[in-house]
Protein backbone atom coordinates (compact mmCIF):
# COMPACT_ATOMS: atom_id res chain seq x y z
CA UNK A 1 0.00 0.00 0.00
CA UNK A 2 1.51 3.44 -1.04
CA UNK A 3 1.24 5.98 1.82
CA UNK A 4 2.51 9.18 0.07
CA UNK A 5 4.69 10.67 -3.09
CA UNK A 6 8.17 8.93 -3.78
CA UNK A 7 9.62 12.45 -3.86
CA UNK A 8 8.49 13.31 0.08
CA UNK A 9 9.60 9.51 0.89
CA UNK A 10 13.08 10.50 -0.73
CA UNK A 11 13.05 7.83 -3.16
CA UNK A 12 13.96 8.52 -6.75
CA UNK A 13 11.40 8.92 -9.41
CA UNK A 14 11.69 6.30 -11.91
CA UNK A 15 10.49 6.19 -15.28
CA UNK A 16 7.22 4.40 -15.99
CA UNK A 17 7.58 0.59 -17.08
CA UNK A 18 5.75 -0.19 -20.25
CA UNK A 19 2.03 -1.57 -20.36
CA UNK A 20 1.30 -5.09 -20.26
CA UNK A 21 -1.39 -6.08 -22.24
CA UNK A 22 -3.46 -8.88 -20.71
CA UNK A 23 -5.95 -10.65 -22.49
CA UNK A 24 -9.48 -10.55 -21.64
CA UNK A 25 -10.66 -12.79 -19.65
CA UNK A 26 -14.21 -14.15 -19.90
CA UNK A 27 -16.21 -15.60 -17.33
CA UNK A 28 -18.71 -17.11 -19.21
CA UNK A 29 -15.84 -19.50 -21.07
CA UNK A 30 -17.04 -18.60 -24.30
CA UNK A 31 -14.57 -15.62 -24.77
CA UNK A 32 -14.75 -12.03 -24.56
CA UNK A 33 -15.12 -10.12 -21.22
CA UNK A 34 -17.73 -10.29 -18.63
CA UNK A 35 -20.29 -7.57 -18.67
CA UNK A 36 -20.49 -4.61 -16.35
CA UNK A 37 -23.30 -4.60 -14.00
CA UNK A 38 -26.14 -2.65 -15.64
CA UNK A 39 -26.76 -0.09 -12.81
CA UNK A 40 -30.12 1.15 -14.79
CA UNK A 41 -31.88 -1.69 -15.34
CA UNK A 42 -34.92 -3.04 -13.89
CA UNK A 43 -32.89 -4.78 -10.93
CA UNK A 44 -30.86 -2.29 -10.03
CA UNK A 45 -33.73 0.20 -10.06
CA UNK A 46 -36.26 -1.64 -7.50
CA UNK A 47 -33.03 -2.31 -5.42
CA UNK A 48 -32.34 1.98 -5.24
CA UNK A 49 -35.99 1.94 -4.15
CA UNK A 50 -36.24 -0.82 -1.74
CA UNK A 51 -33.60 1.01 -0.53
CA UNK A 52 -34.72 4.53 -0.13
CA UNK A 53 -38.47 3.12 0.95
CA UNK A 54 -36.41 0.83 3.57
CA UNK A 55 -38.88 -1.65 2.88
CA UNK A 56 -37.33 -4.14 5.75
CA UNK A 57 -38.68 -1.56 8.08
CA UNK A 58 -42.06 -1.68 6.72
CA UNK A 59 -42.67 -4.98 8.72
CA UNK A 60 -42.79 -2.52 11.73
CA UNK A 61 -46.22 -0.87 10.83
CA UNK A 62 -48.97 -3.81 10.67
CA UNK A 63 -48.46 -4.39 14.26
CA UNK A 64 -49.76 -0.39 15.35
CA UNK A 65 -53.31 -1.36 13.71
CA UNK A 66 -53.56 -4.63 15.31
CA UNK A 67 -52.39 -3.13 18.79
CA UNK A 68 -54.80 -0.35 18.31
CA UNK A 69 -57.65 -2.62 17.69
CA UNK A 70 -56.86 -5.23 20.90
CA UNK A 71 -56.86 -1.76 23.15
CA UNK A 72 -60.49 -1.29 21.58
CA UNK A 73 -61.56 -4.39 22.80
CA UNK A 74 -62.23 -5.53 18.99
CA UNK A 75 -61.30 -8.21 16.57
CA UNK A 76 -59.47 -7.03 13.29
CA UNK A 77 -62.10 -6.55 10.70
CA UNK A 78 -61.85 -4.01 7.62
CA UNK A 79 -61.24 -1.16 9.03
CA UNK A 80 -58.28 -2.42 10.74
CA UNK A 81 -57.04 -3.54 7.05
CA UNK A 82 -57.71 0.29 5.60
CA UNK A 83 -55.98 1.53 8.69
CA UNK A 84 -52.86 -1.06 7.93
CA UNK A 85 -53.20 0.15 4.33
CA UNK A 86 -52.87 3.77 4.81
CA UNK A 87 -49.79 3.45 7.53
CA UNK A 88 -47.65 1.58 5.18
CA UNK A 89 -48.37 3.98 2.13
CA UNK A 90 -47.93 7.14 5.21
CA UNK A 91 -44.77 5.36 6.20
CA UNK A 92 -43.36 4.70 3.33
CA UNK A 93 -43.92 8.86 2.31
CA UNK A 94 -42.41 9.98 5.53
CA UNK A 95 -39.06 7.65 4.21
CA UNK A 96 -38.94 9.03 0.39
CA UNK A 97 -39.53 13.02 1.82
CA UNK A 98 -36.62 11.81 4.60
CA UNK A 99 -34.38 11.17 2.28
CA UNK A 100 -35.57 14.14 -0.20
CA UNK A 101 -34.90 16.47 2.42
CA UNK A 102 -31.74 15.14 3.81
CA UNK A 103 -30.28 14.64 -0.12
CA UNK A 104 -27.50 17.40 0.68
CA UNK A 105 -26.21 15.55 4.25
CA UNK A 106 -26.67 12.46 2.81
CA UNK A 107 -24.00 13.79 -0.12
CA UNK A 108 -21.50 13.89 2.62
CA UNK A 109 -22.52 11.53 4.98
CA UNK A 110 -24.06 8.82 3.45
CA UNK A 111 -22.71 9.25 -0.40
CA UNK A 112 -24.05 5.57 -1.14
CA UNK A 113 -27.60 6.61 -0.67
CA UNK A 114 -29.87 6.34 -3.86
CA UNK A 115 -30.42 9.85 -4.27
CA UNK A 116 -27.10 11.18 -3.45
CA UNK A 117 -25.31 7.97 -5.54
CA UNK A 118 -27.70 9.26 -8.81
CA UNK A 119 -30.09 5.98 -8.56
CA UNK A 120 -33.24 7.60 -7.55
CA UNK A 121 -33.68 11.65 -8.87
CA UNK A 122 -34.89 14.21 -6.29
CA UNK A 123 -38.15 14.76 -8.07
CA UNK A 124 -39.48 11.26 -8.24
CA UNK A 125 -38.68 10.60 -4.49
CA UNK A 126 -40.33 13.90 -4.01
CA UNK A 127 -42.92 12.84 -5.81
CA UNK A 128 -43.48 9.40 -4.60
CA UNK A 129 -43.98 11.26 -1.13
CA UNK A 130 -47.01 13.04 -1.96
CA UNK A 131 -48.58 10.21 -4.11
CA UNK A 132 -47.85 7.85 -1.27
CA UNK A 133 -49.45 10.59 1.23
CA UNK A 134 -52.59 11.19 -1.01
CA UNK A 135 -53.10 7.29 -1.20
CA UNK A 136 -52.67 6.85 2.52
CA UNK A 137 -55.11 9.79 3.14
CA UNK A 138 -57.91 7.86 0.68
CA UNK A 139 -57.70 4.76 2.32
CA UNK A 140 -58.25 6.51 5.69
CA UNK A 141 -61.28 8.14 4.24
CA UNK A 142 -62.74 4.82 3.45
CA UNK A 143 -62.87 4.33 6.96
CA UNK A 144 -64.54 7.15 7.84
CA UNK A 145 -64.90 10.79 8.64
CA UNK A 146 -62.74 10.56 12.45
CA UNK A 147 -60.04 7.80 10.83
CA UNK A 148 -59.15 10.76 8.09
CA UNK A 149 -59.18 13.15 10.53
CA UNK A 150 -56.12 10.79 12.69
CA UNK A 151 -54.77 10.02 9.33
CA UNK A 152 -54.71 13.67 8.80
CA UNK A 153 -52.86 14.68 11.83
CA UNK A 154 -50.20 11.62 11.36
CA UNK A 155 -49.52 12.81 7.71
CA UNK A 156 -48.99 16.45 8.71
CA UNK A 157 -47.01 15.02 11.83
CA UNK A 158 -44.55 13.18 9.18
CA UNK A 159 -44.32 16.02 6.61
CA UNK A 160 -43.30 18.78 9.72
CA UNK A 161 -40.77 16.10 11.05
CA UNK A 162 -38.86 15.39 7.69
CA UNK A 163 -39.13 18.66 6.34
CA UNK A 164 -38.28 20.63 9.39
CA UNK A 165 -38.43 19.38 12.87
CA UNK A 166 -36.67 16.23 13.24
CA UNK A 167 -33.33 19.15 12.77
CA UNK A 168 -34.46 20.64 15.92
CA UNK A 169 -35.12 19.81 19.78
CA UNK A 170 -38.53 18.62 18.99
CA UNK A 171 -37.37 15.87 16.68
CA UNK A 172 -37.68 12.84 18.75
CA UNK A 173 -41.63 14.28 20.02
CA UNK A 174 -42.62 14.84 16.70
CA UNK A 175 -41.82 11.16 15.30
CA UNK A 176 -43.42 9.48 19.02
CA UNK A 177 -46.39 11.63 18.03
CA UNK A 178 -46.36 9.95 14.52
CA UNK A 179 -46.20 6.12 15.17
CA UNK A 180 -48.58 7.48 18.81
CA UNK A 181 -51.33 8.47 16.45
CA UNK A 182 -50.54 4.85 14.13
CA UNK A 183 -51.62 2.94 16.75
CA UNK A 184 -55.06 5.22 17.52
CA UNK A 185 -55.13 4.99 13.59
CA UNK A 186 -56.12 1.77 14.20
CA UNK A 187 -58.38 1.72 17.14
CA UNK A 188 -60.62 4.38 15.69
CA UNK A 189 -60.48 2.70 11.57
CA UNK A 190 -61.94 -0.72 13.85
CA UNK A 191 -64.39 0.91 16.10
CA UNK A 192 -65.79 2.92 13.14
CA UNK A 193 -66.21 0.16 10.79
CA UNK A 194 -66.93 -2.22 13.51
CA UNK A 195 -69.88 0.48 14.74
CA UNK A 196 -71.21 0.95 11.01
CA UNK A 197 -71.29 -2.73 10.78
CA UNK A 198 -73.57 -3.24 13.27
CA UNK A 199 -75.71 -0.73 12.56
CA UNK A 200 -76.47 -2.37 9.22
CA UNK A 201 -76.88 -5.77 10.65
CA UNK A 202 -78.00 -4.89 14.08
CA UNK A 203 -76.00 -7.21 15.74
CA UNK A 204 -73.69 -6.92 18.91
CA UNK A 205 -69.87 -6.21 17.76
CA UNK A 206 -67.58 -8.95 18.84
CA UNK A 207 -65.28 -8.41 21.50
CA UNK A 208 -61.31 -9.15 20.98
CA UNK A 209 -61.84 -11.75 24.43
CA UNK A 210 -65.24 -12.21 25.31
CA UNK A 211 -64.41 -12.65 28.98
CA UNK A 212 -63.94 -9.11 29.76
CA UNK A 213 -67.06 -7.41 30.96
CA UNK A 214 -66.83 -4.23 27.95
CA UNK A 215 -67.30 -5.91 24.49
CA UNK A 216 -66.18 -2.32 22.29
CA UNK A 217 -64.01 0.41 24.44
CA UNK A 218 -63.91 3.25 22.55
CA UNK A 219 -60.61 4.24 20.58
CA UNK A 220 -59.75 6.93 23.07
CA UNK A 221 -59.00 3.49 25.59
CA UNK A 222 -56.41 2.68 23.28
CA UNK A 223 -54.45 5.62 24.31
CA UNK A 224 -52.07 4.47 26.87
CA UNK A 225 -50.89 1.68 24.49
CA UNK A 226 -49.84 4.34 21.75
CA UNK A 227 -48.09 6.34 24.59
CA UNK A 228 -46.29 3.73 25.21
CA UNK A 229 -45.09 2.76 21.35
CA UNK A 230 -44.42 6.48 21.19
CA UNK A 231 -41.95 6.44 24.28
CA UNK A 232 -39.98 3.57 22.70
CA UNK A 233 -40.21 5.69 19.28
CA UNK A 234 -39.11 8.81 21.14
CA UNK A 235 -36.04 6.76 23.01
CA UNK A 236 -34.90 5.30 19.32
CA UNK A 237 -35.32 8.53 17.50
CA UNK A 238 -33.38 10.33 20.55
CA UNK A 239 -30.47 7.87 19.53
CA UNK A 240 -30.45 7.96 16.08
CA UNK A 241 -29.60 11.57 15.80
CA UNK A 242 -26.20 10.19 17.00
CA UNK A 243 -26.18 7.34 14.46
CA UNK A 244 -23.34 8.63 11.48
CA UNK A 245 -21.04 10.49 14.34
CA UNK A 246 -21.28 8.38 17.47
CA UNK A 247 -20.16 9.45 20.48
CA UNK A 248 -22.83 9.79 22.74
CA UNK A 249 -23.46 7.86 25.66
CA UNK A 250 -26.09 9.78 26.95
CA UNK A 251 -28.71 8.90 24.87
CA UNK A 252 -28.48 4.69 24.41
CA UNK A 253 -28.31 5.16 28.30
CA UNK A 254 -31.36 6.59 28.27
CA UNK A 255 -32.91 4.64 25.86
CA UNK A 256 -32.30 1.82 27.61
CA UNK A 257 -33.73 2.72 30.95
CA UNK A 258 -36.82 3.74 28.96
CA UNK A 259 -36.92 0.13 27.33
CA UNK A 260 -36.29 -1.14 30.90
CA UNK A 261 -39.43 0.57 32.51
CA UNK A 262 -41.63 -0.15 29.29
CA UNK A 263 -40.55 -3.85 30.02
CA UNK A 264 -41.48 -3.66 33.75
CA UNK A 265 -44.55 -1.35 32.54
CA UNK A 266 -45.87 -4.40 30.14
CA UNK A 267 -45.28 -6.86 32.70
CA UNK A 268 -47.47 -5.57 35.51
CA UNK A 269 -51.00 -6.16 32.93
CA UNK A 270 -50.58 -9.78 33.94
CA UNK A 271 -53.37 -11.07 35.94
CA UNK A 272 -52.42 -11.02 39.74
CA UNK A 273 -52.54 -14.58 41.70
CA UNK A 274 -55.54 -13.56 43.86
CA UNK A 275 -57.55 -12.19 40.94
CA UNK A 276 -60.31 -14.95 39.56
CA UNK A 277 -59.39 -16.91 36.99
CA UNK A 278 -60.47 -16.13 33.29
CA UNK A 279 -60.52 -18.03 30.27
CA UNK A 280 -57.29 -18.28 28.56
CA UNK A 281 -55.73 -15.98 30.99
CA UNK A 282 -53.07 -18.05 31.93
CA UNK A 283 -51.79 -18.87 28.07
CA UNK A 284 -52.13 -14.74 27.41
CA UNK A 285 -49.71 -14.55 30.46
CA UNK A 286 -47.27 -16.26 29.32
CA UNK A 287 -47.44 -14.83 26.10
CA UNK A 288 -47.22 -11.69 27.40
CA UNK A 289 -44.11 -12.72 29.13
CA UNK A 290 -42.83 -14.27 26.32
CA UNK A 291 -43.30 -11.22 23.92
CA UNK A 292 -42.04 -8.70 26.72
CA UNK A 293 -39.03 -10.77 26.68
CA UNK A 294 -38.20 -11.07 23.33
CA UNK A 295 -38.70 -7.18 22.64
CA UNK A 296 -36.14 -6.42 25.55
CA UNK A 297 -33.67 -9.03 24.38
CA UNK A 298 -34.30 -7.13 20.65
CA UNK A 299 -33.85 -3.56 21.83
CA UNK A 300 -31.90 -3.85 25.42
CA UNK A 301 -28.75 -5.65 24.39
CA UNK A 302 -27.38 -3.30 21.29
CA UNK A 303 -28.51 -0.53 23.21
CA UNK A 304 -26.41 -1.63 26.15
CA UNK A 305 -23.27 -2.24 23.57
CA UNK A 306 -23.83 1.70 22.14
CA UNK A 307 -23.82 2.73 25.81
CA UNK A 308 -20.43 1.23 25.93
CA UNK A 309 -18.54 1.90 23.08
CA UNK A 310 -20.98 4.74 21.47
CA UNK A 311 -19.05 4.12 17.76
CA UNK A 312 -20.98 5.03 14.58
CA UNK A 313 -21.73 1.11 13.60
CA UNK A 314 -22.22 0.54 16.84
CA UNK A 315 -25.24 3.24 17.40
CA UNK A 316 -26.40 2.35 13.72
CA UNK A 317 -27.51 -1.32 15.25
CA UNK A 318 -28.87 0.12 18.33
CA UNK A 319 -31.08 1.93 16.24
CA UNK A 320 -31.99 -0.96 13.96
CA UNK A 321 -32.58 -2.99 17.11
CA UNK A 322 -34.62 -0.36 17.90
CA UNK A 323 -36.80 -0.20 15.34
CA UNK A 324 -37.29 -4.22 14.78
CA UNK A 325 -38.41 -4.13 18.81
CA UNK A 326 -41.08 -2.87 17.72
CA UNK A 327 -42.61 -5.67 16.60
CA UNK A 328 -42.45 -7.57 19.84
CA UNK A 329 -43.96 -4.68 21.88
CA UNK A 330 -46.95 -4.20 19.23
CA UNK A 331 -47.04 -7.80 20.03
CA UNK A 332 -47.47 -7.66 23.78
CA UNK A 333 -49.74 -4.53 24.23
CA UNK A 334 -52.18 -6.28 22.13
CA UNK A 335 -51.72 -9.32 24.36
CA UNK A 336 -51.86 -6.82 27.46
CA UNK A 337 -55.20 -5.78 26.20
CA UNK A 338 -56.78 -9.04 26.11
CA UNK A 339 -55.82 -10.28 22.88
CA UNK A 340 -53.19 -12.86 22.50
CA UNK A 341 -54.30 -13.85 19.02
CA UNK A 342 -53.45 -10.72 17.54
CA UNK A 343 -50.20 -10.68 19.34
CA UNK A 344 -49.43 -13.67 17.76
CA UNK A 345 -50.53 -12.44 14.26
CA UNK A 346 -47.90 -9.74 14.76
CA UNK A 347 -44.94 -11.88 15.95
CA UNK A 348 -45.42 -13.87 12.57
CA UNK A 349 -43.77 -10.58 10.84
CA UNK A 350 -40.55 -10.84 12.99
CA UNK A 351 -38.93 -13.88 10.35
CA UNK A 352 -39.93 -11.91 7.30
CA UNK A 353 -38.49 -8.88 8.79
CA UNK A 354 -35.02 -10.34 9.53
CA UNK A 355 -34.91 -11.63 6.30
CA UNK A 356 -35.50 -8.85 4.47
CA UNK A 357 -32.96 -6.75 6.94
CA UNK A 358 -30.14 -9.09 5.46
CA UNK A 359 -30.99 -7.42 2.64
CA UNK A 360 -32.35 -3.97 2.83
CA UNK A 361 -31.39 -1.82 5.77
CA UNK A 362 -33.87 -0.45 8.00
CA UNK A 363 -32.23 2.23 9.11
Amino acid sequence: MVTGSPRLLGARPQAPAAPVRVPPVSLSGAGGTAPAPDRHGPRARLRAWAELLRVSALFTVPGDALAGAAAAGLRPGRGTALAVGASLCLYEAGMALNDWADREEDAVDRPHRPIPSGRVAPGAALAAAGTLTAAGLALAARAGRPTLAVASGLAATVWAYDLHLKHTRLGPAAMAAARTLDLLLGATATAATAATTTKATGATAAPAAPARPARVRAPAAALPAALALGAHTYAVTAVSRHETQGGSTTAPLAALAGVAALGTALLRGRPAPWEPPRPHAAAGGLLLTAFTGAYLRTSATPLLHAALNPSPPLTQRAVGGGIRAMIPLQAALAARAGSPLNGLAVMGLVPLARALARKVSPT
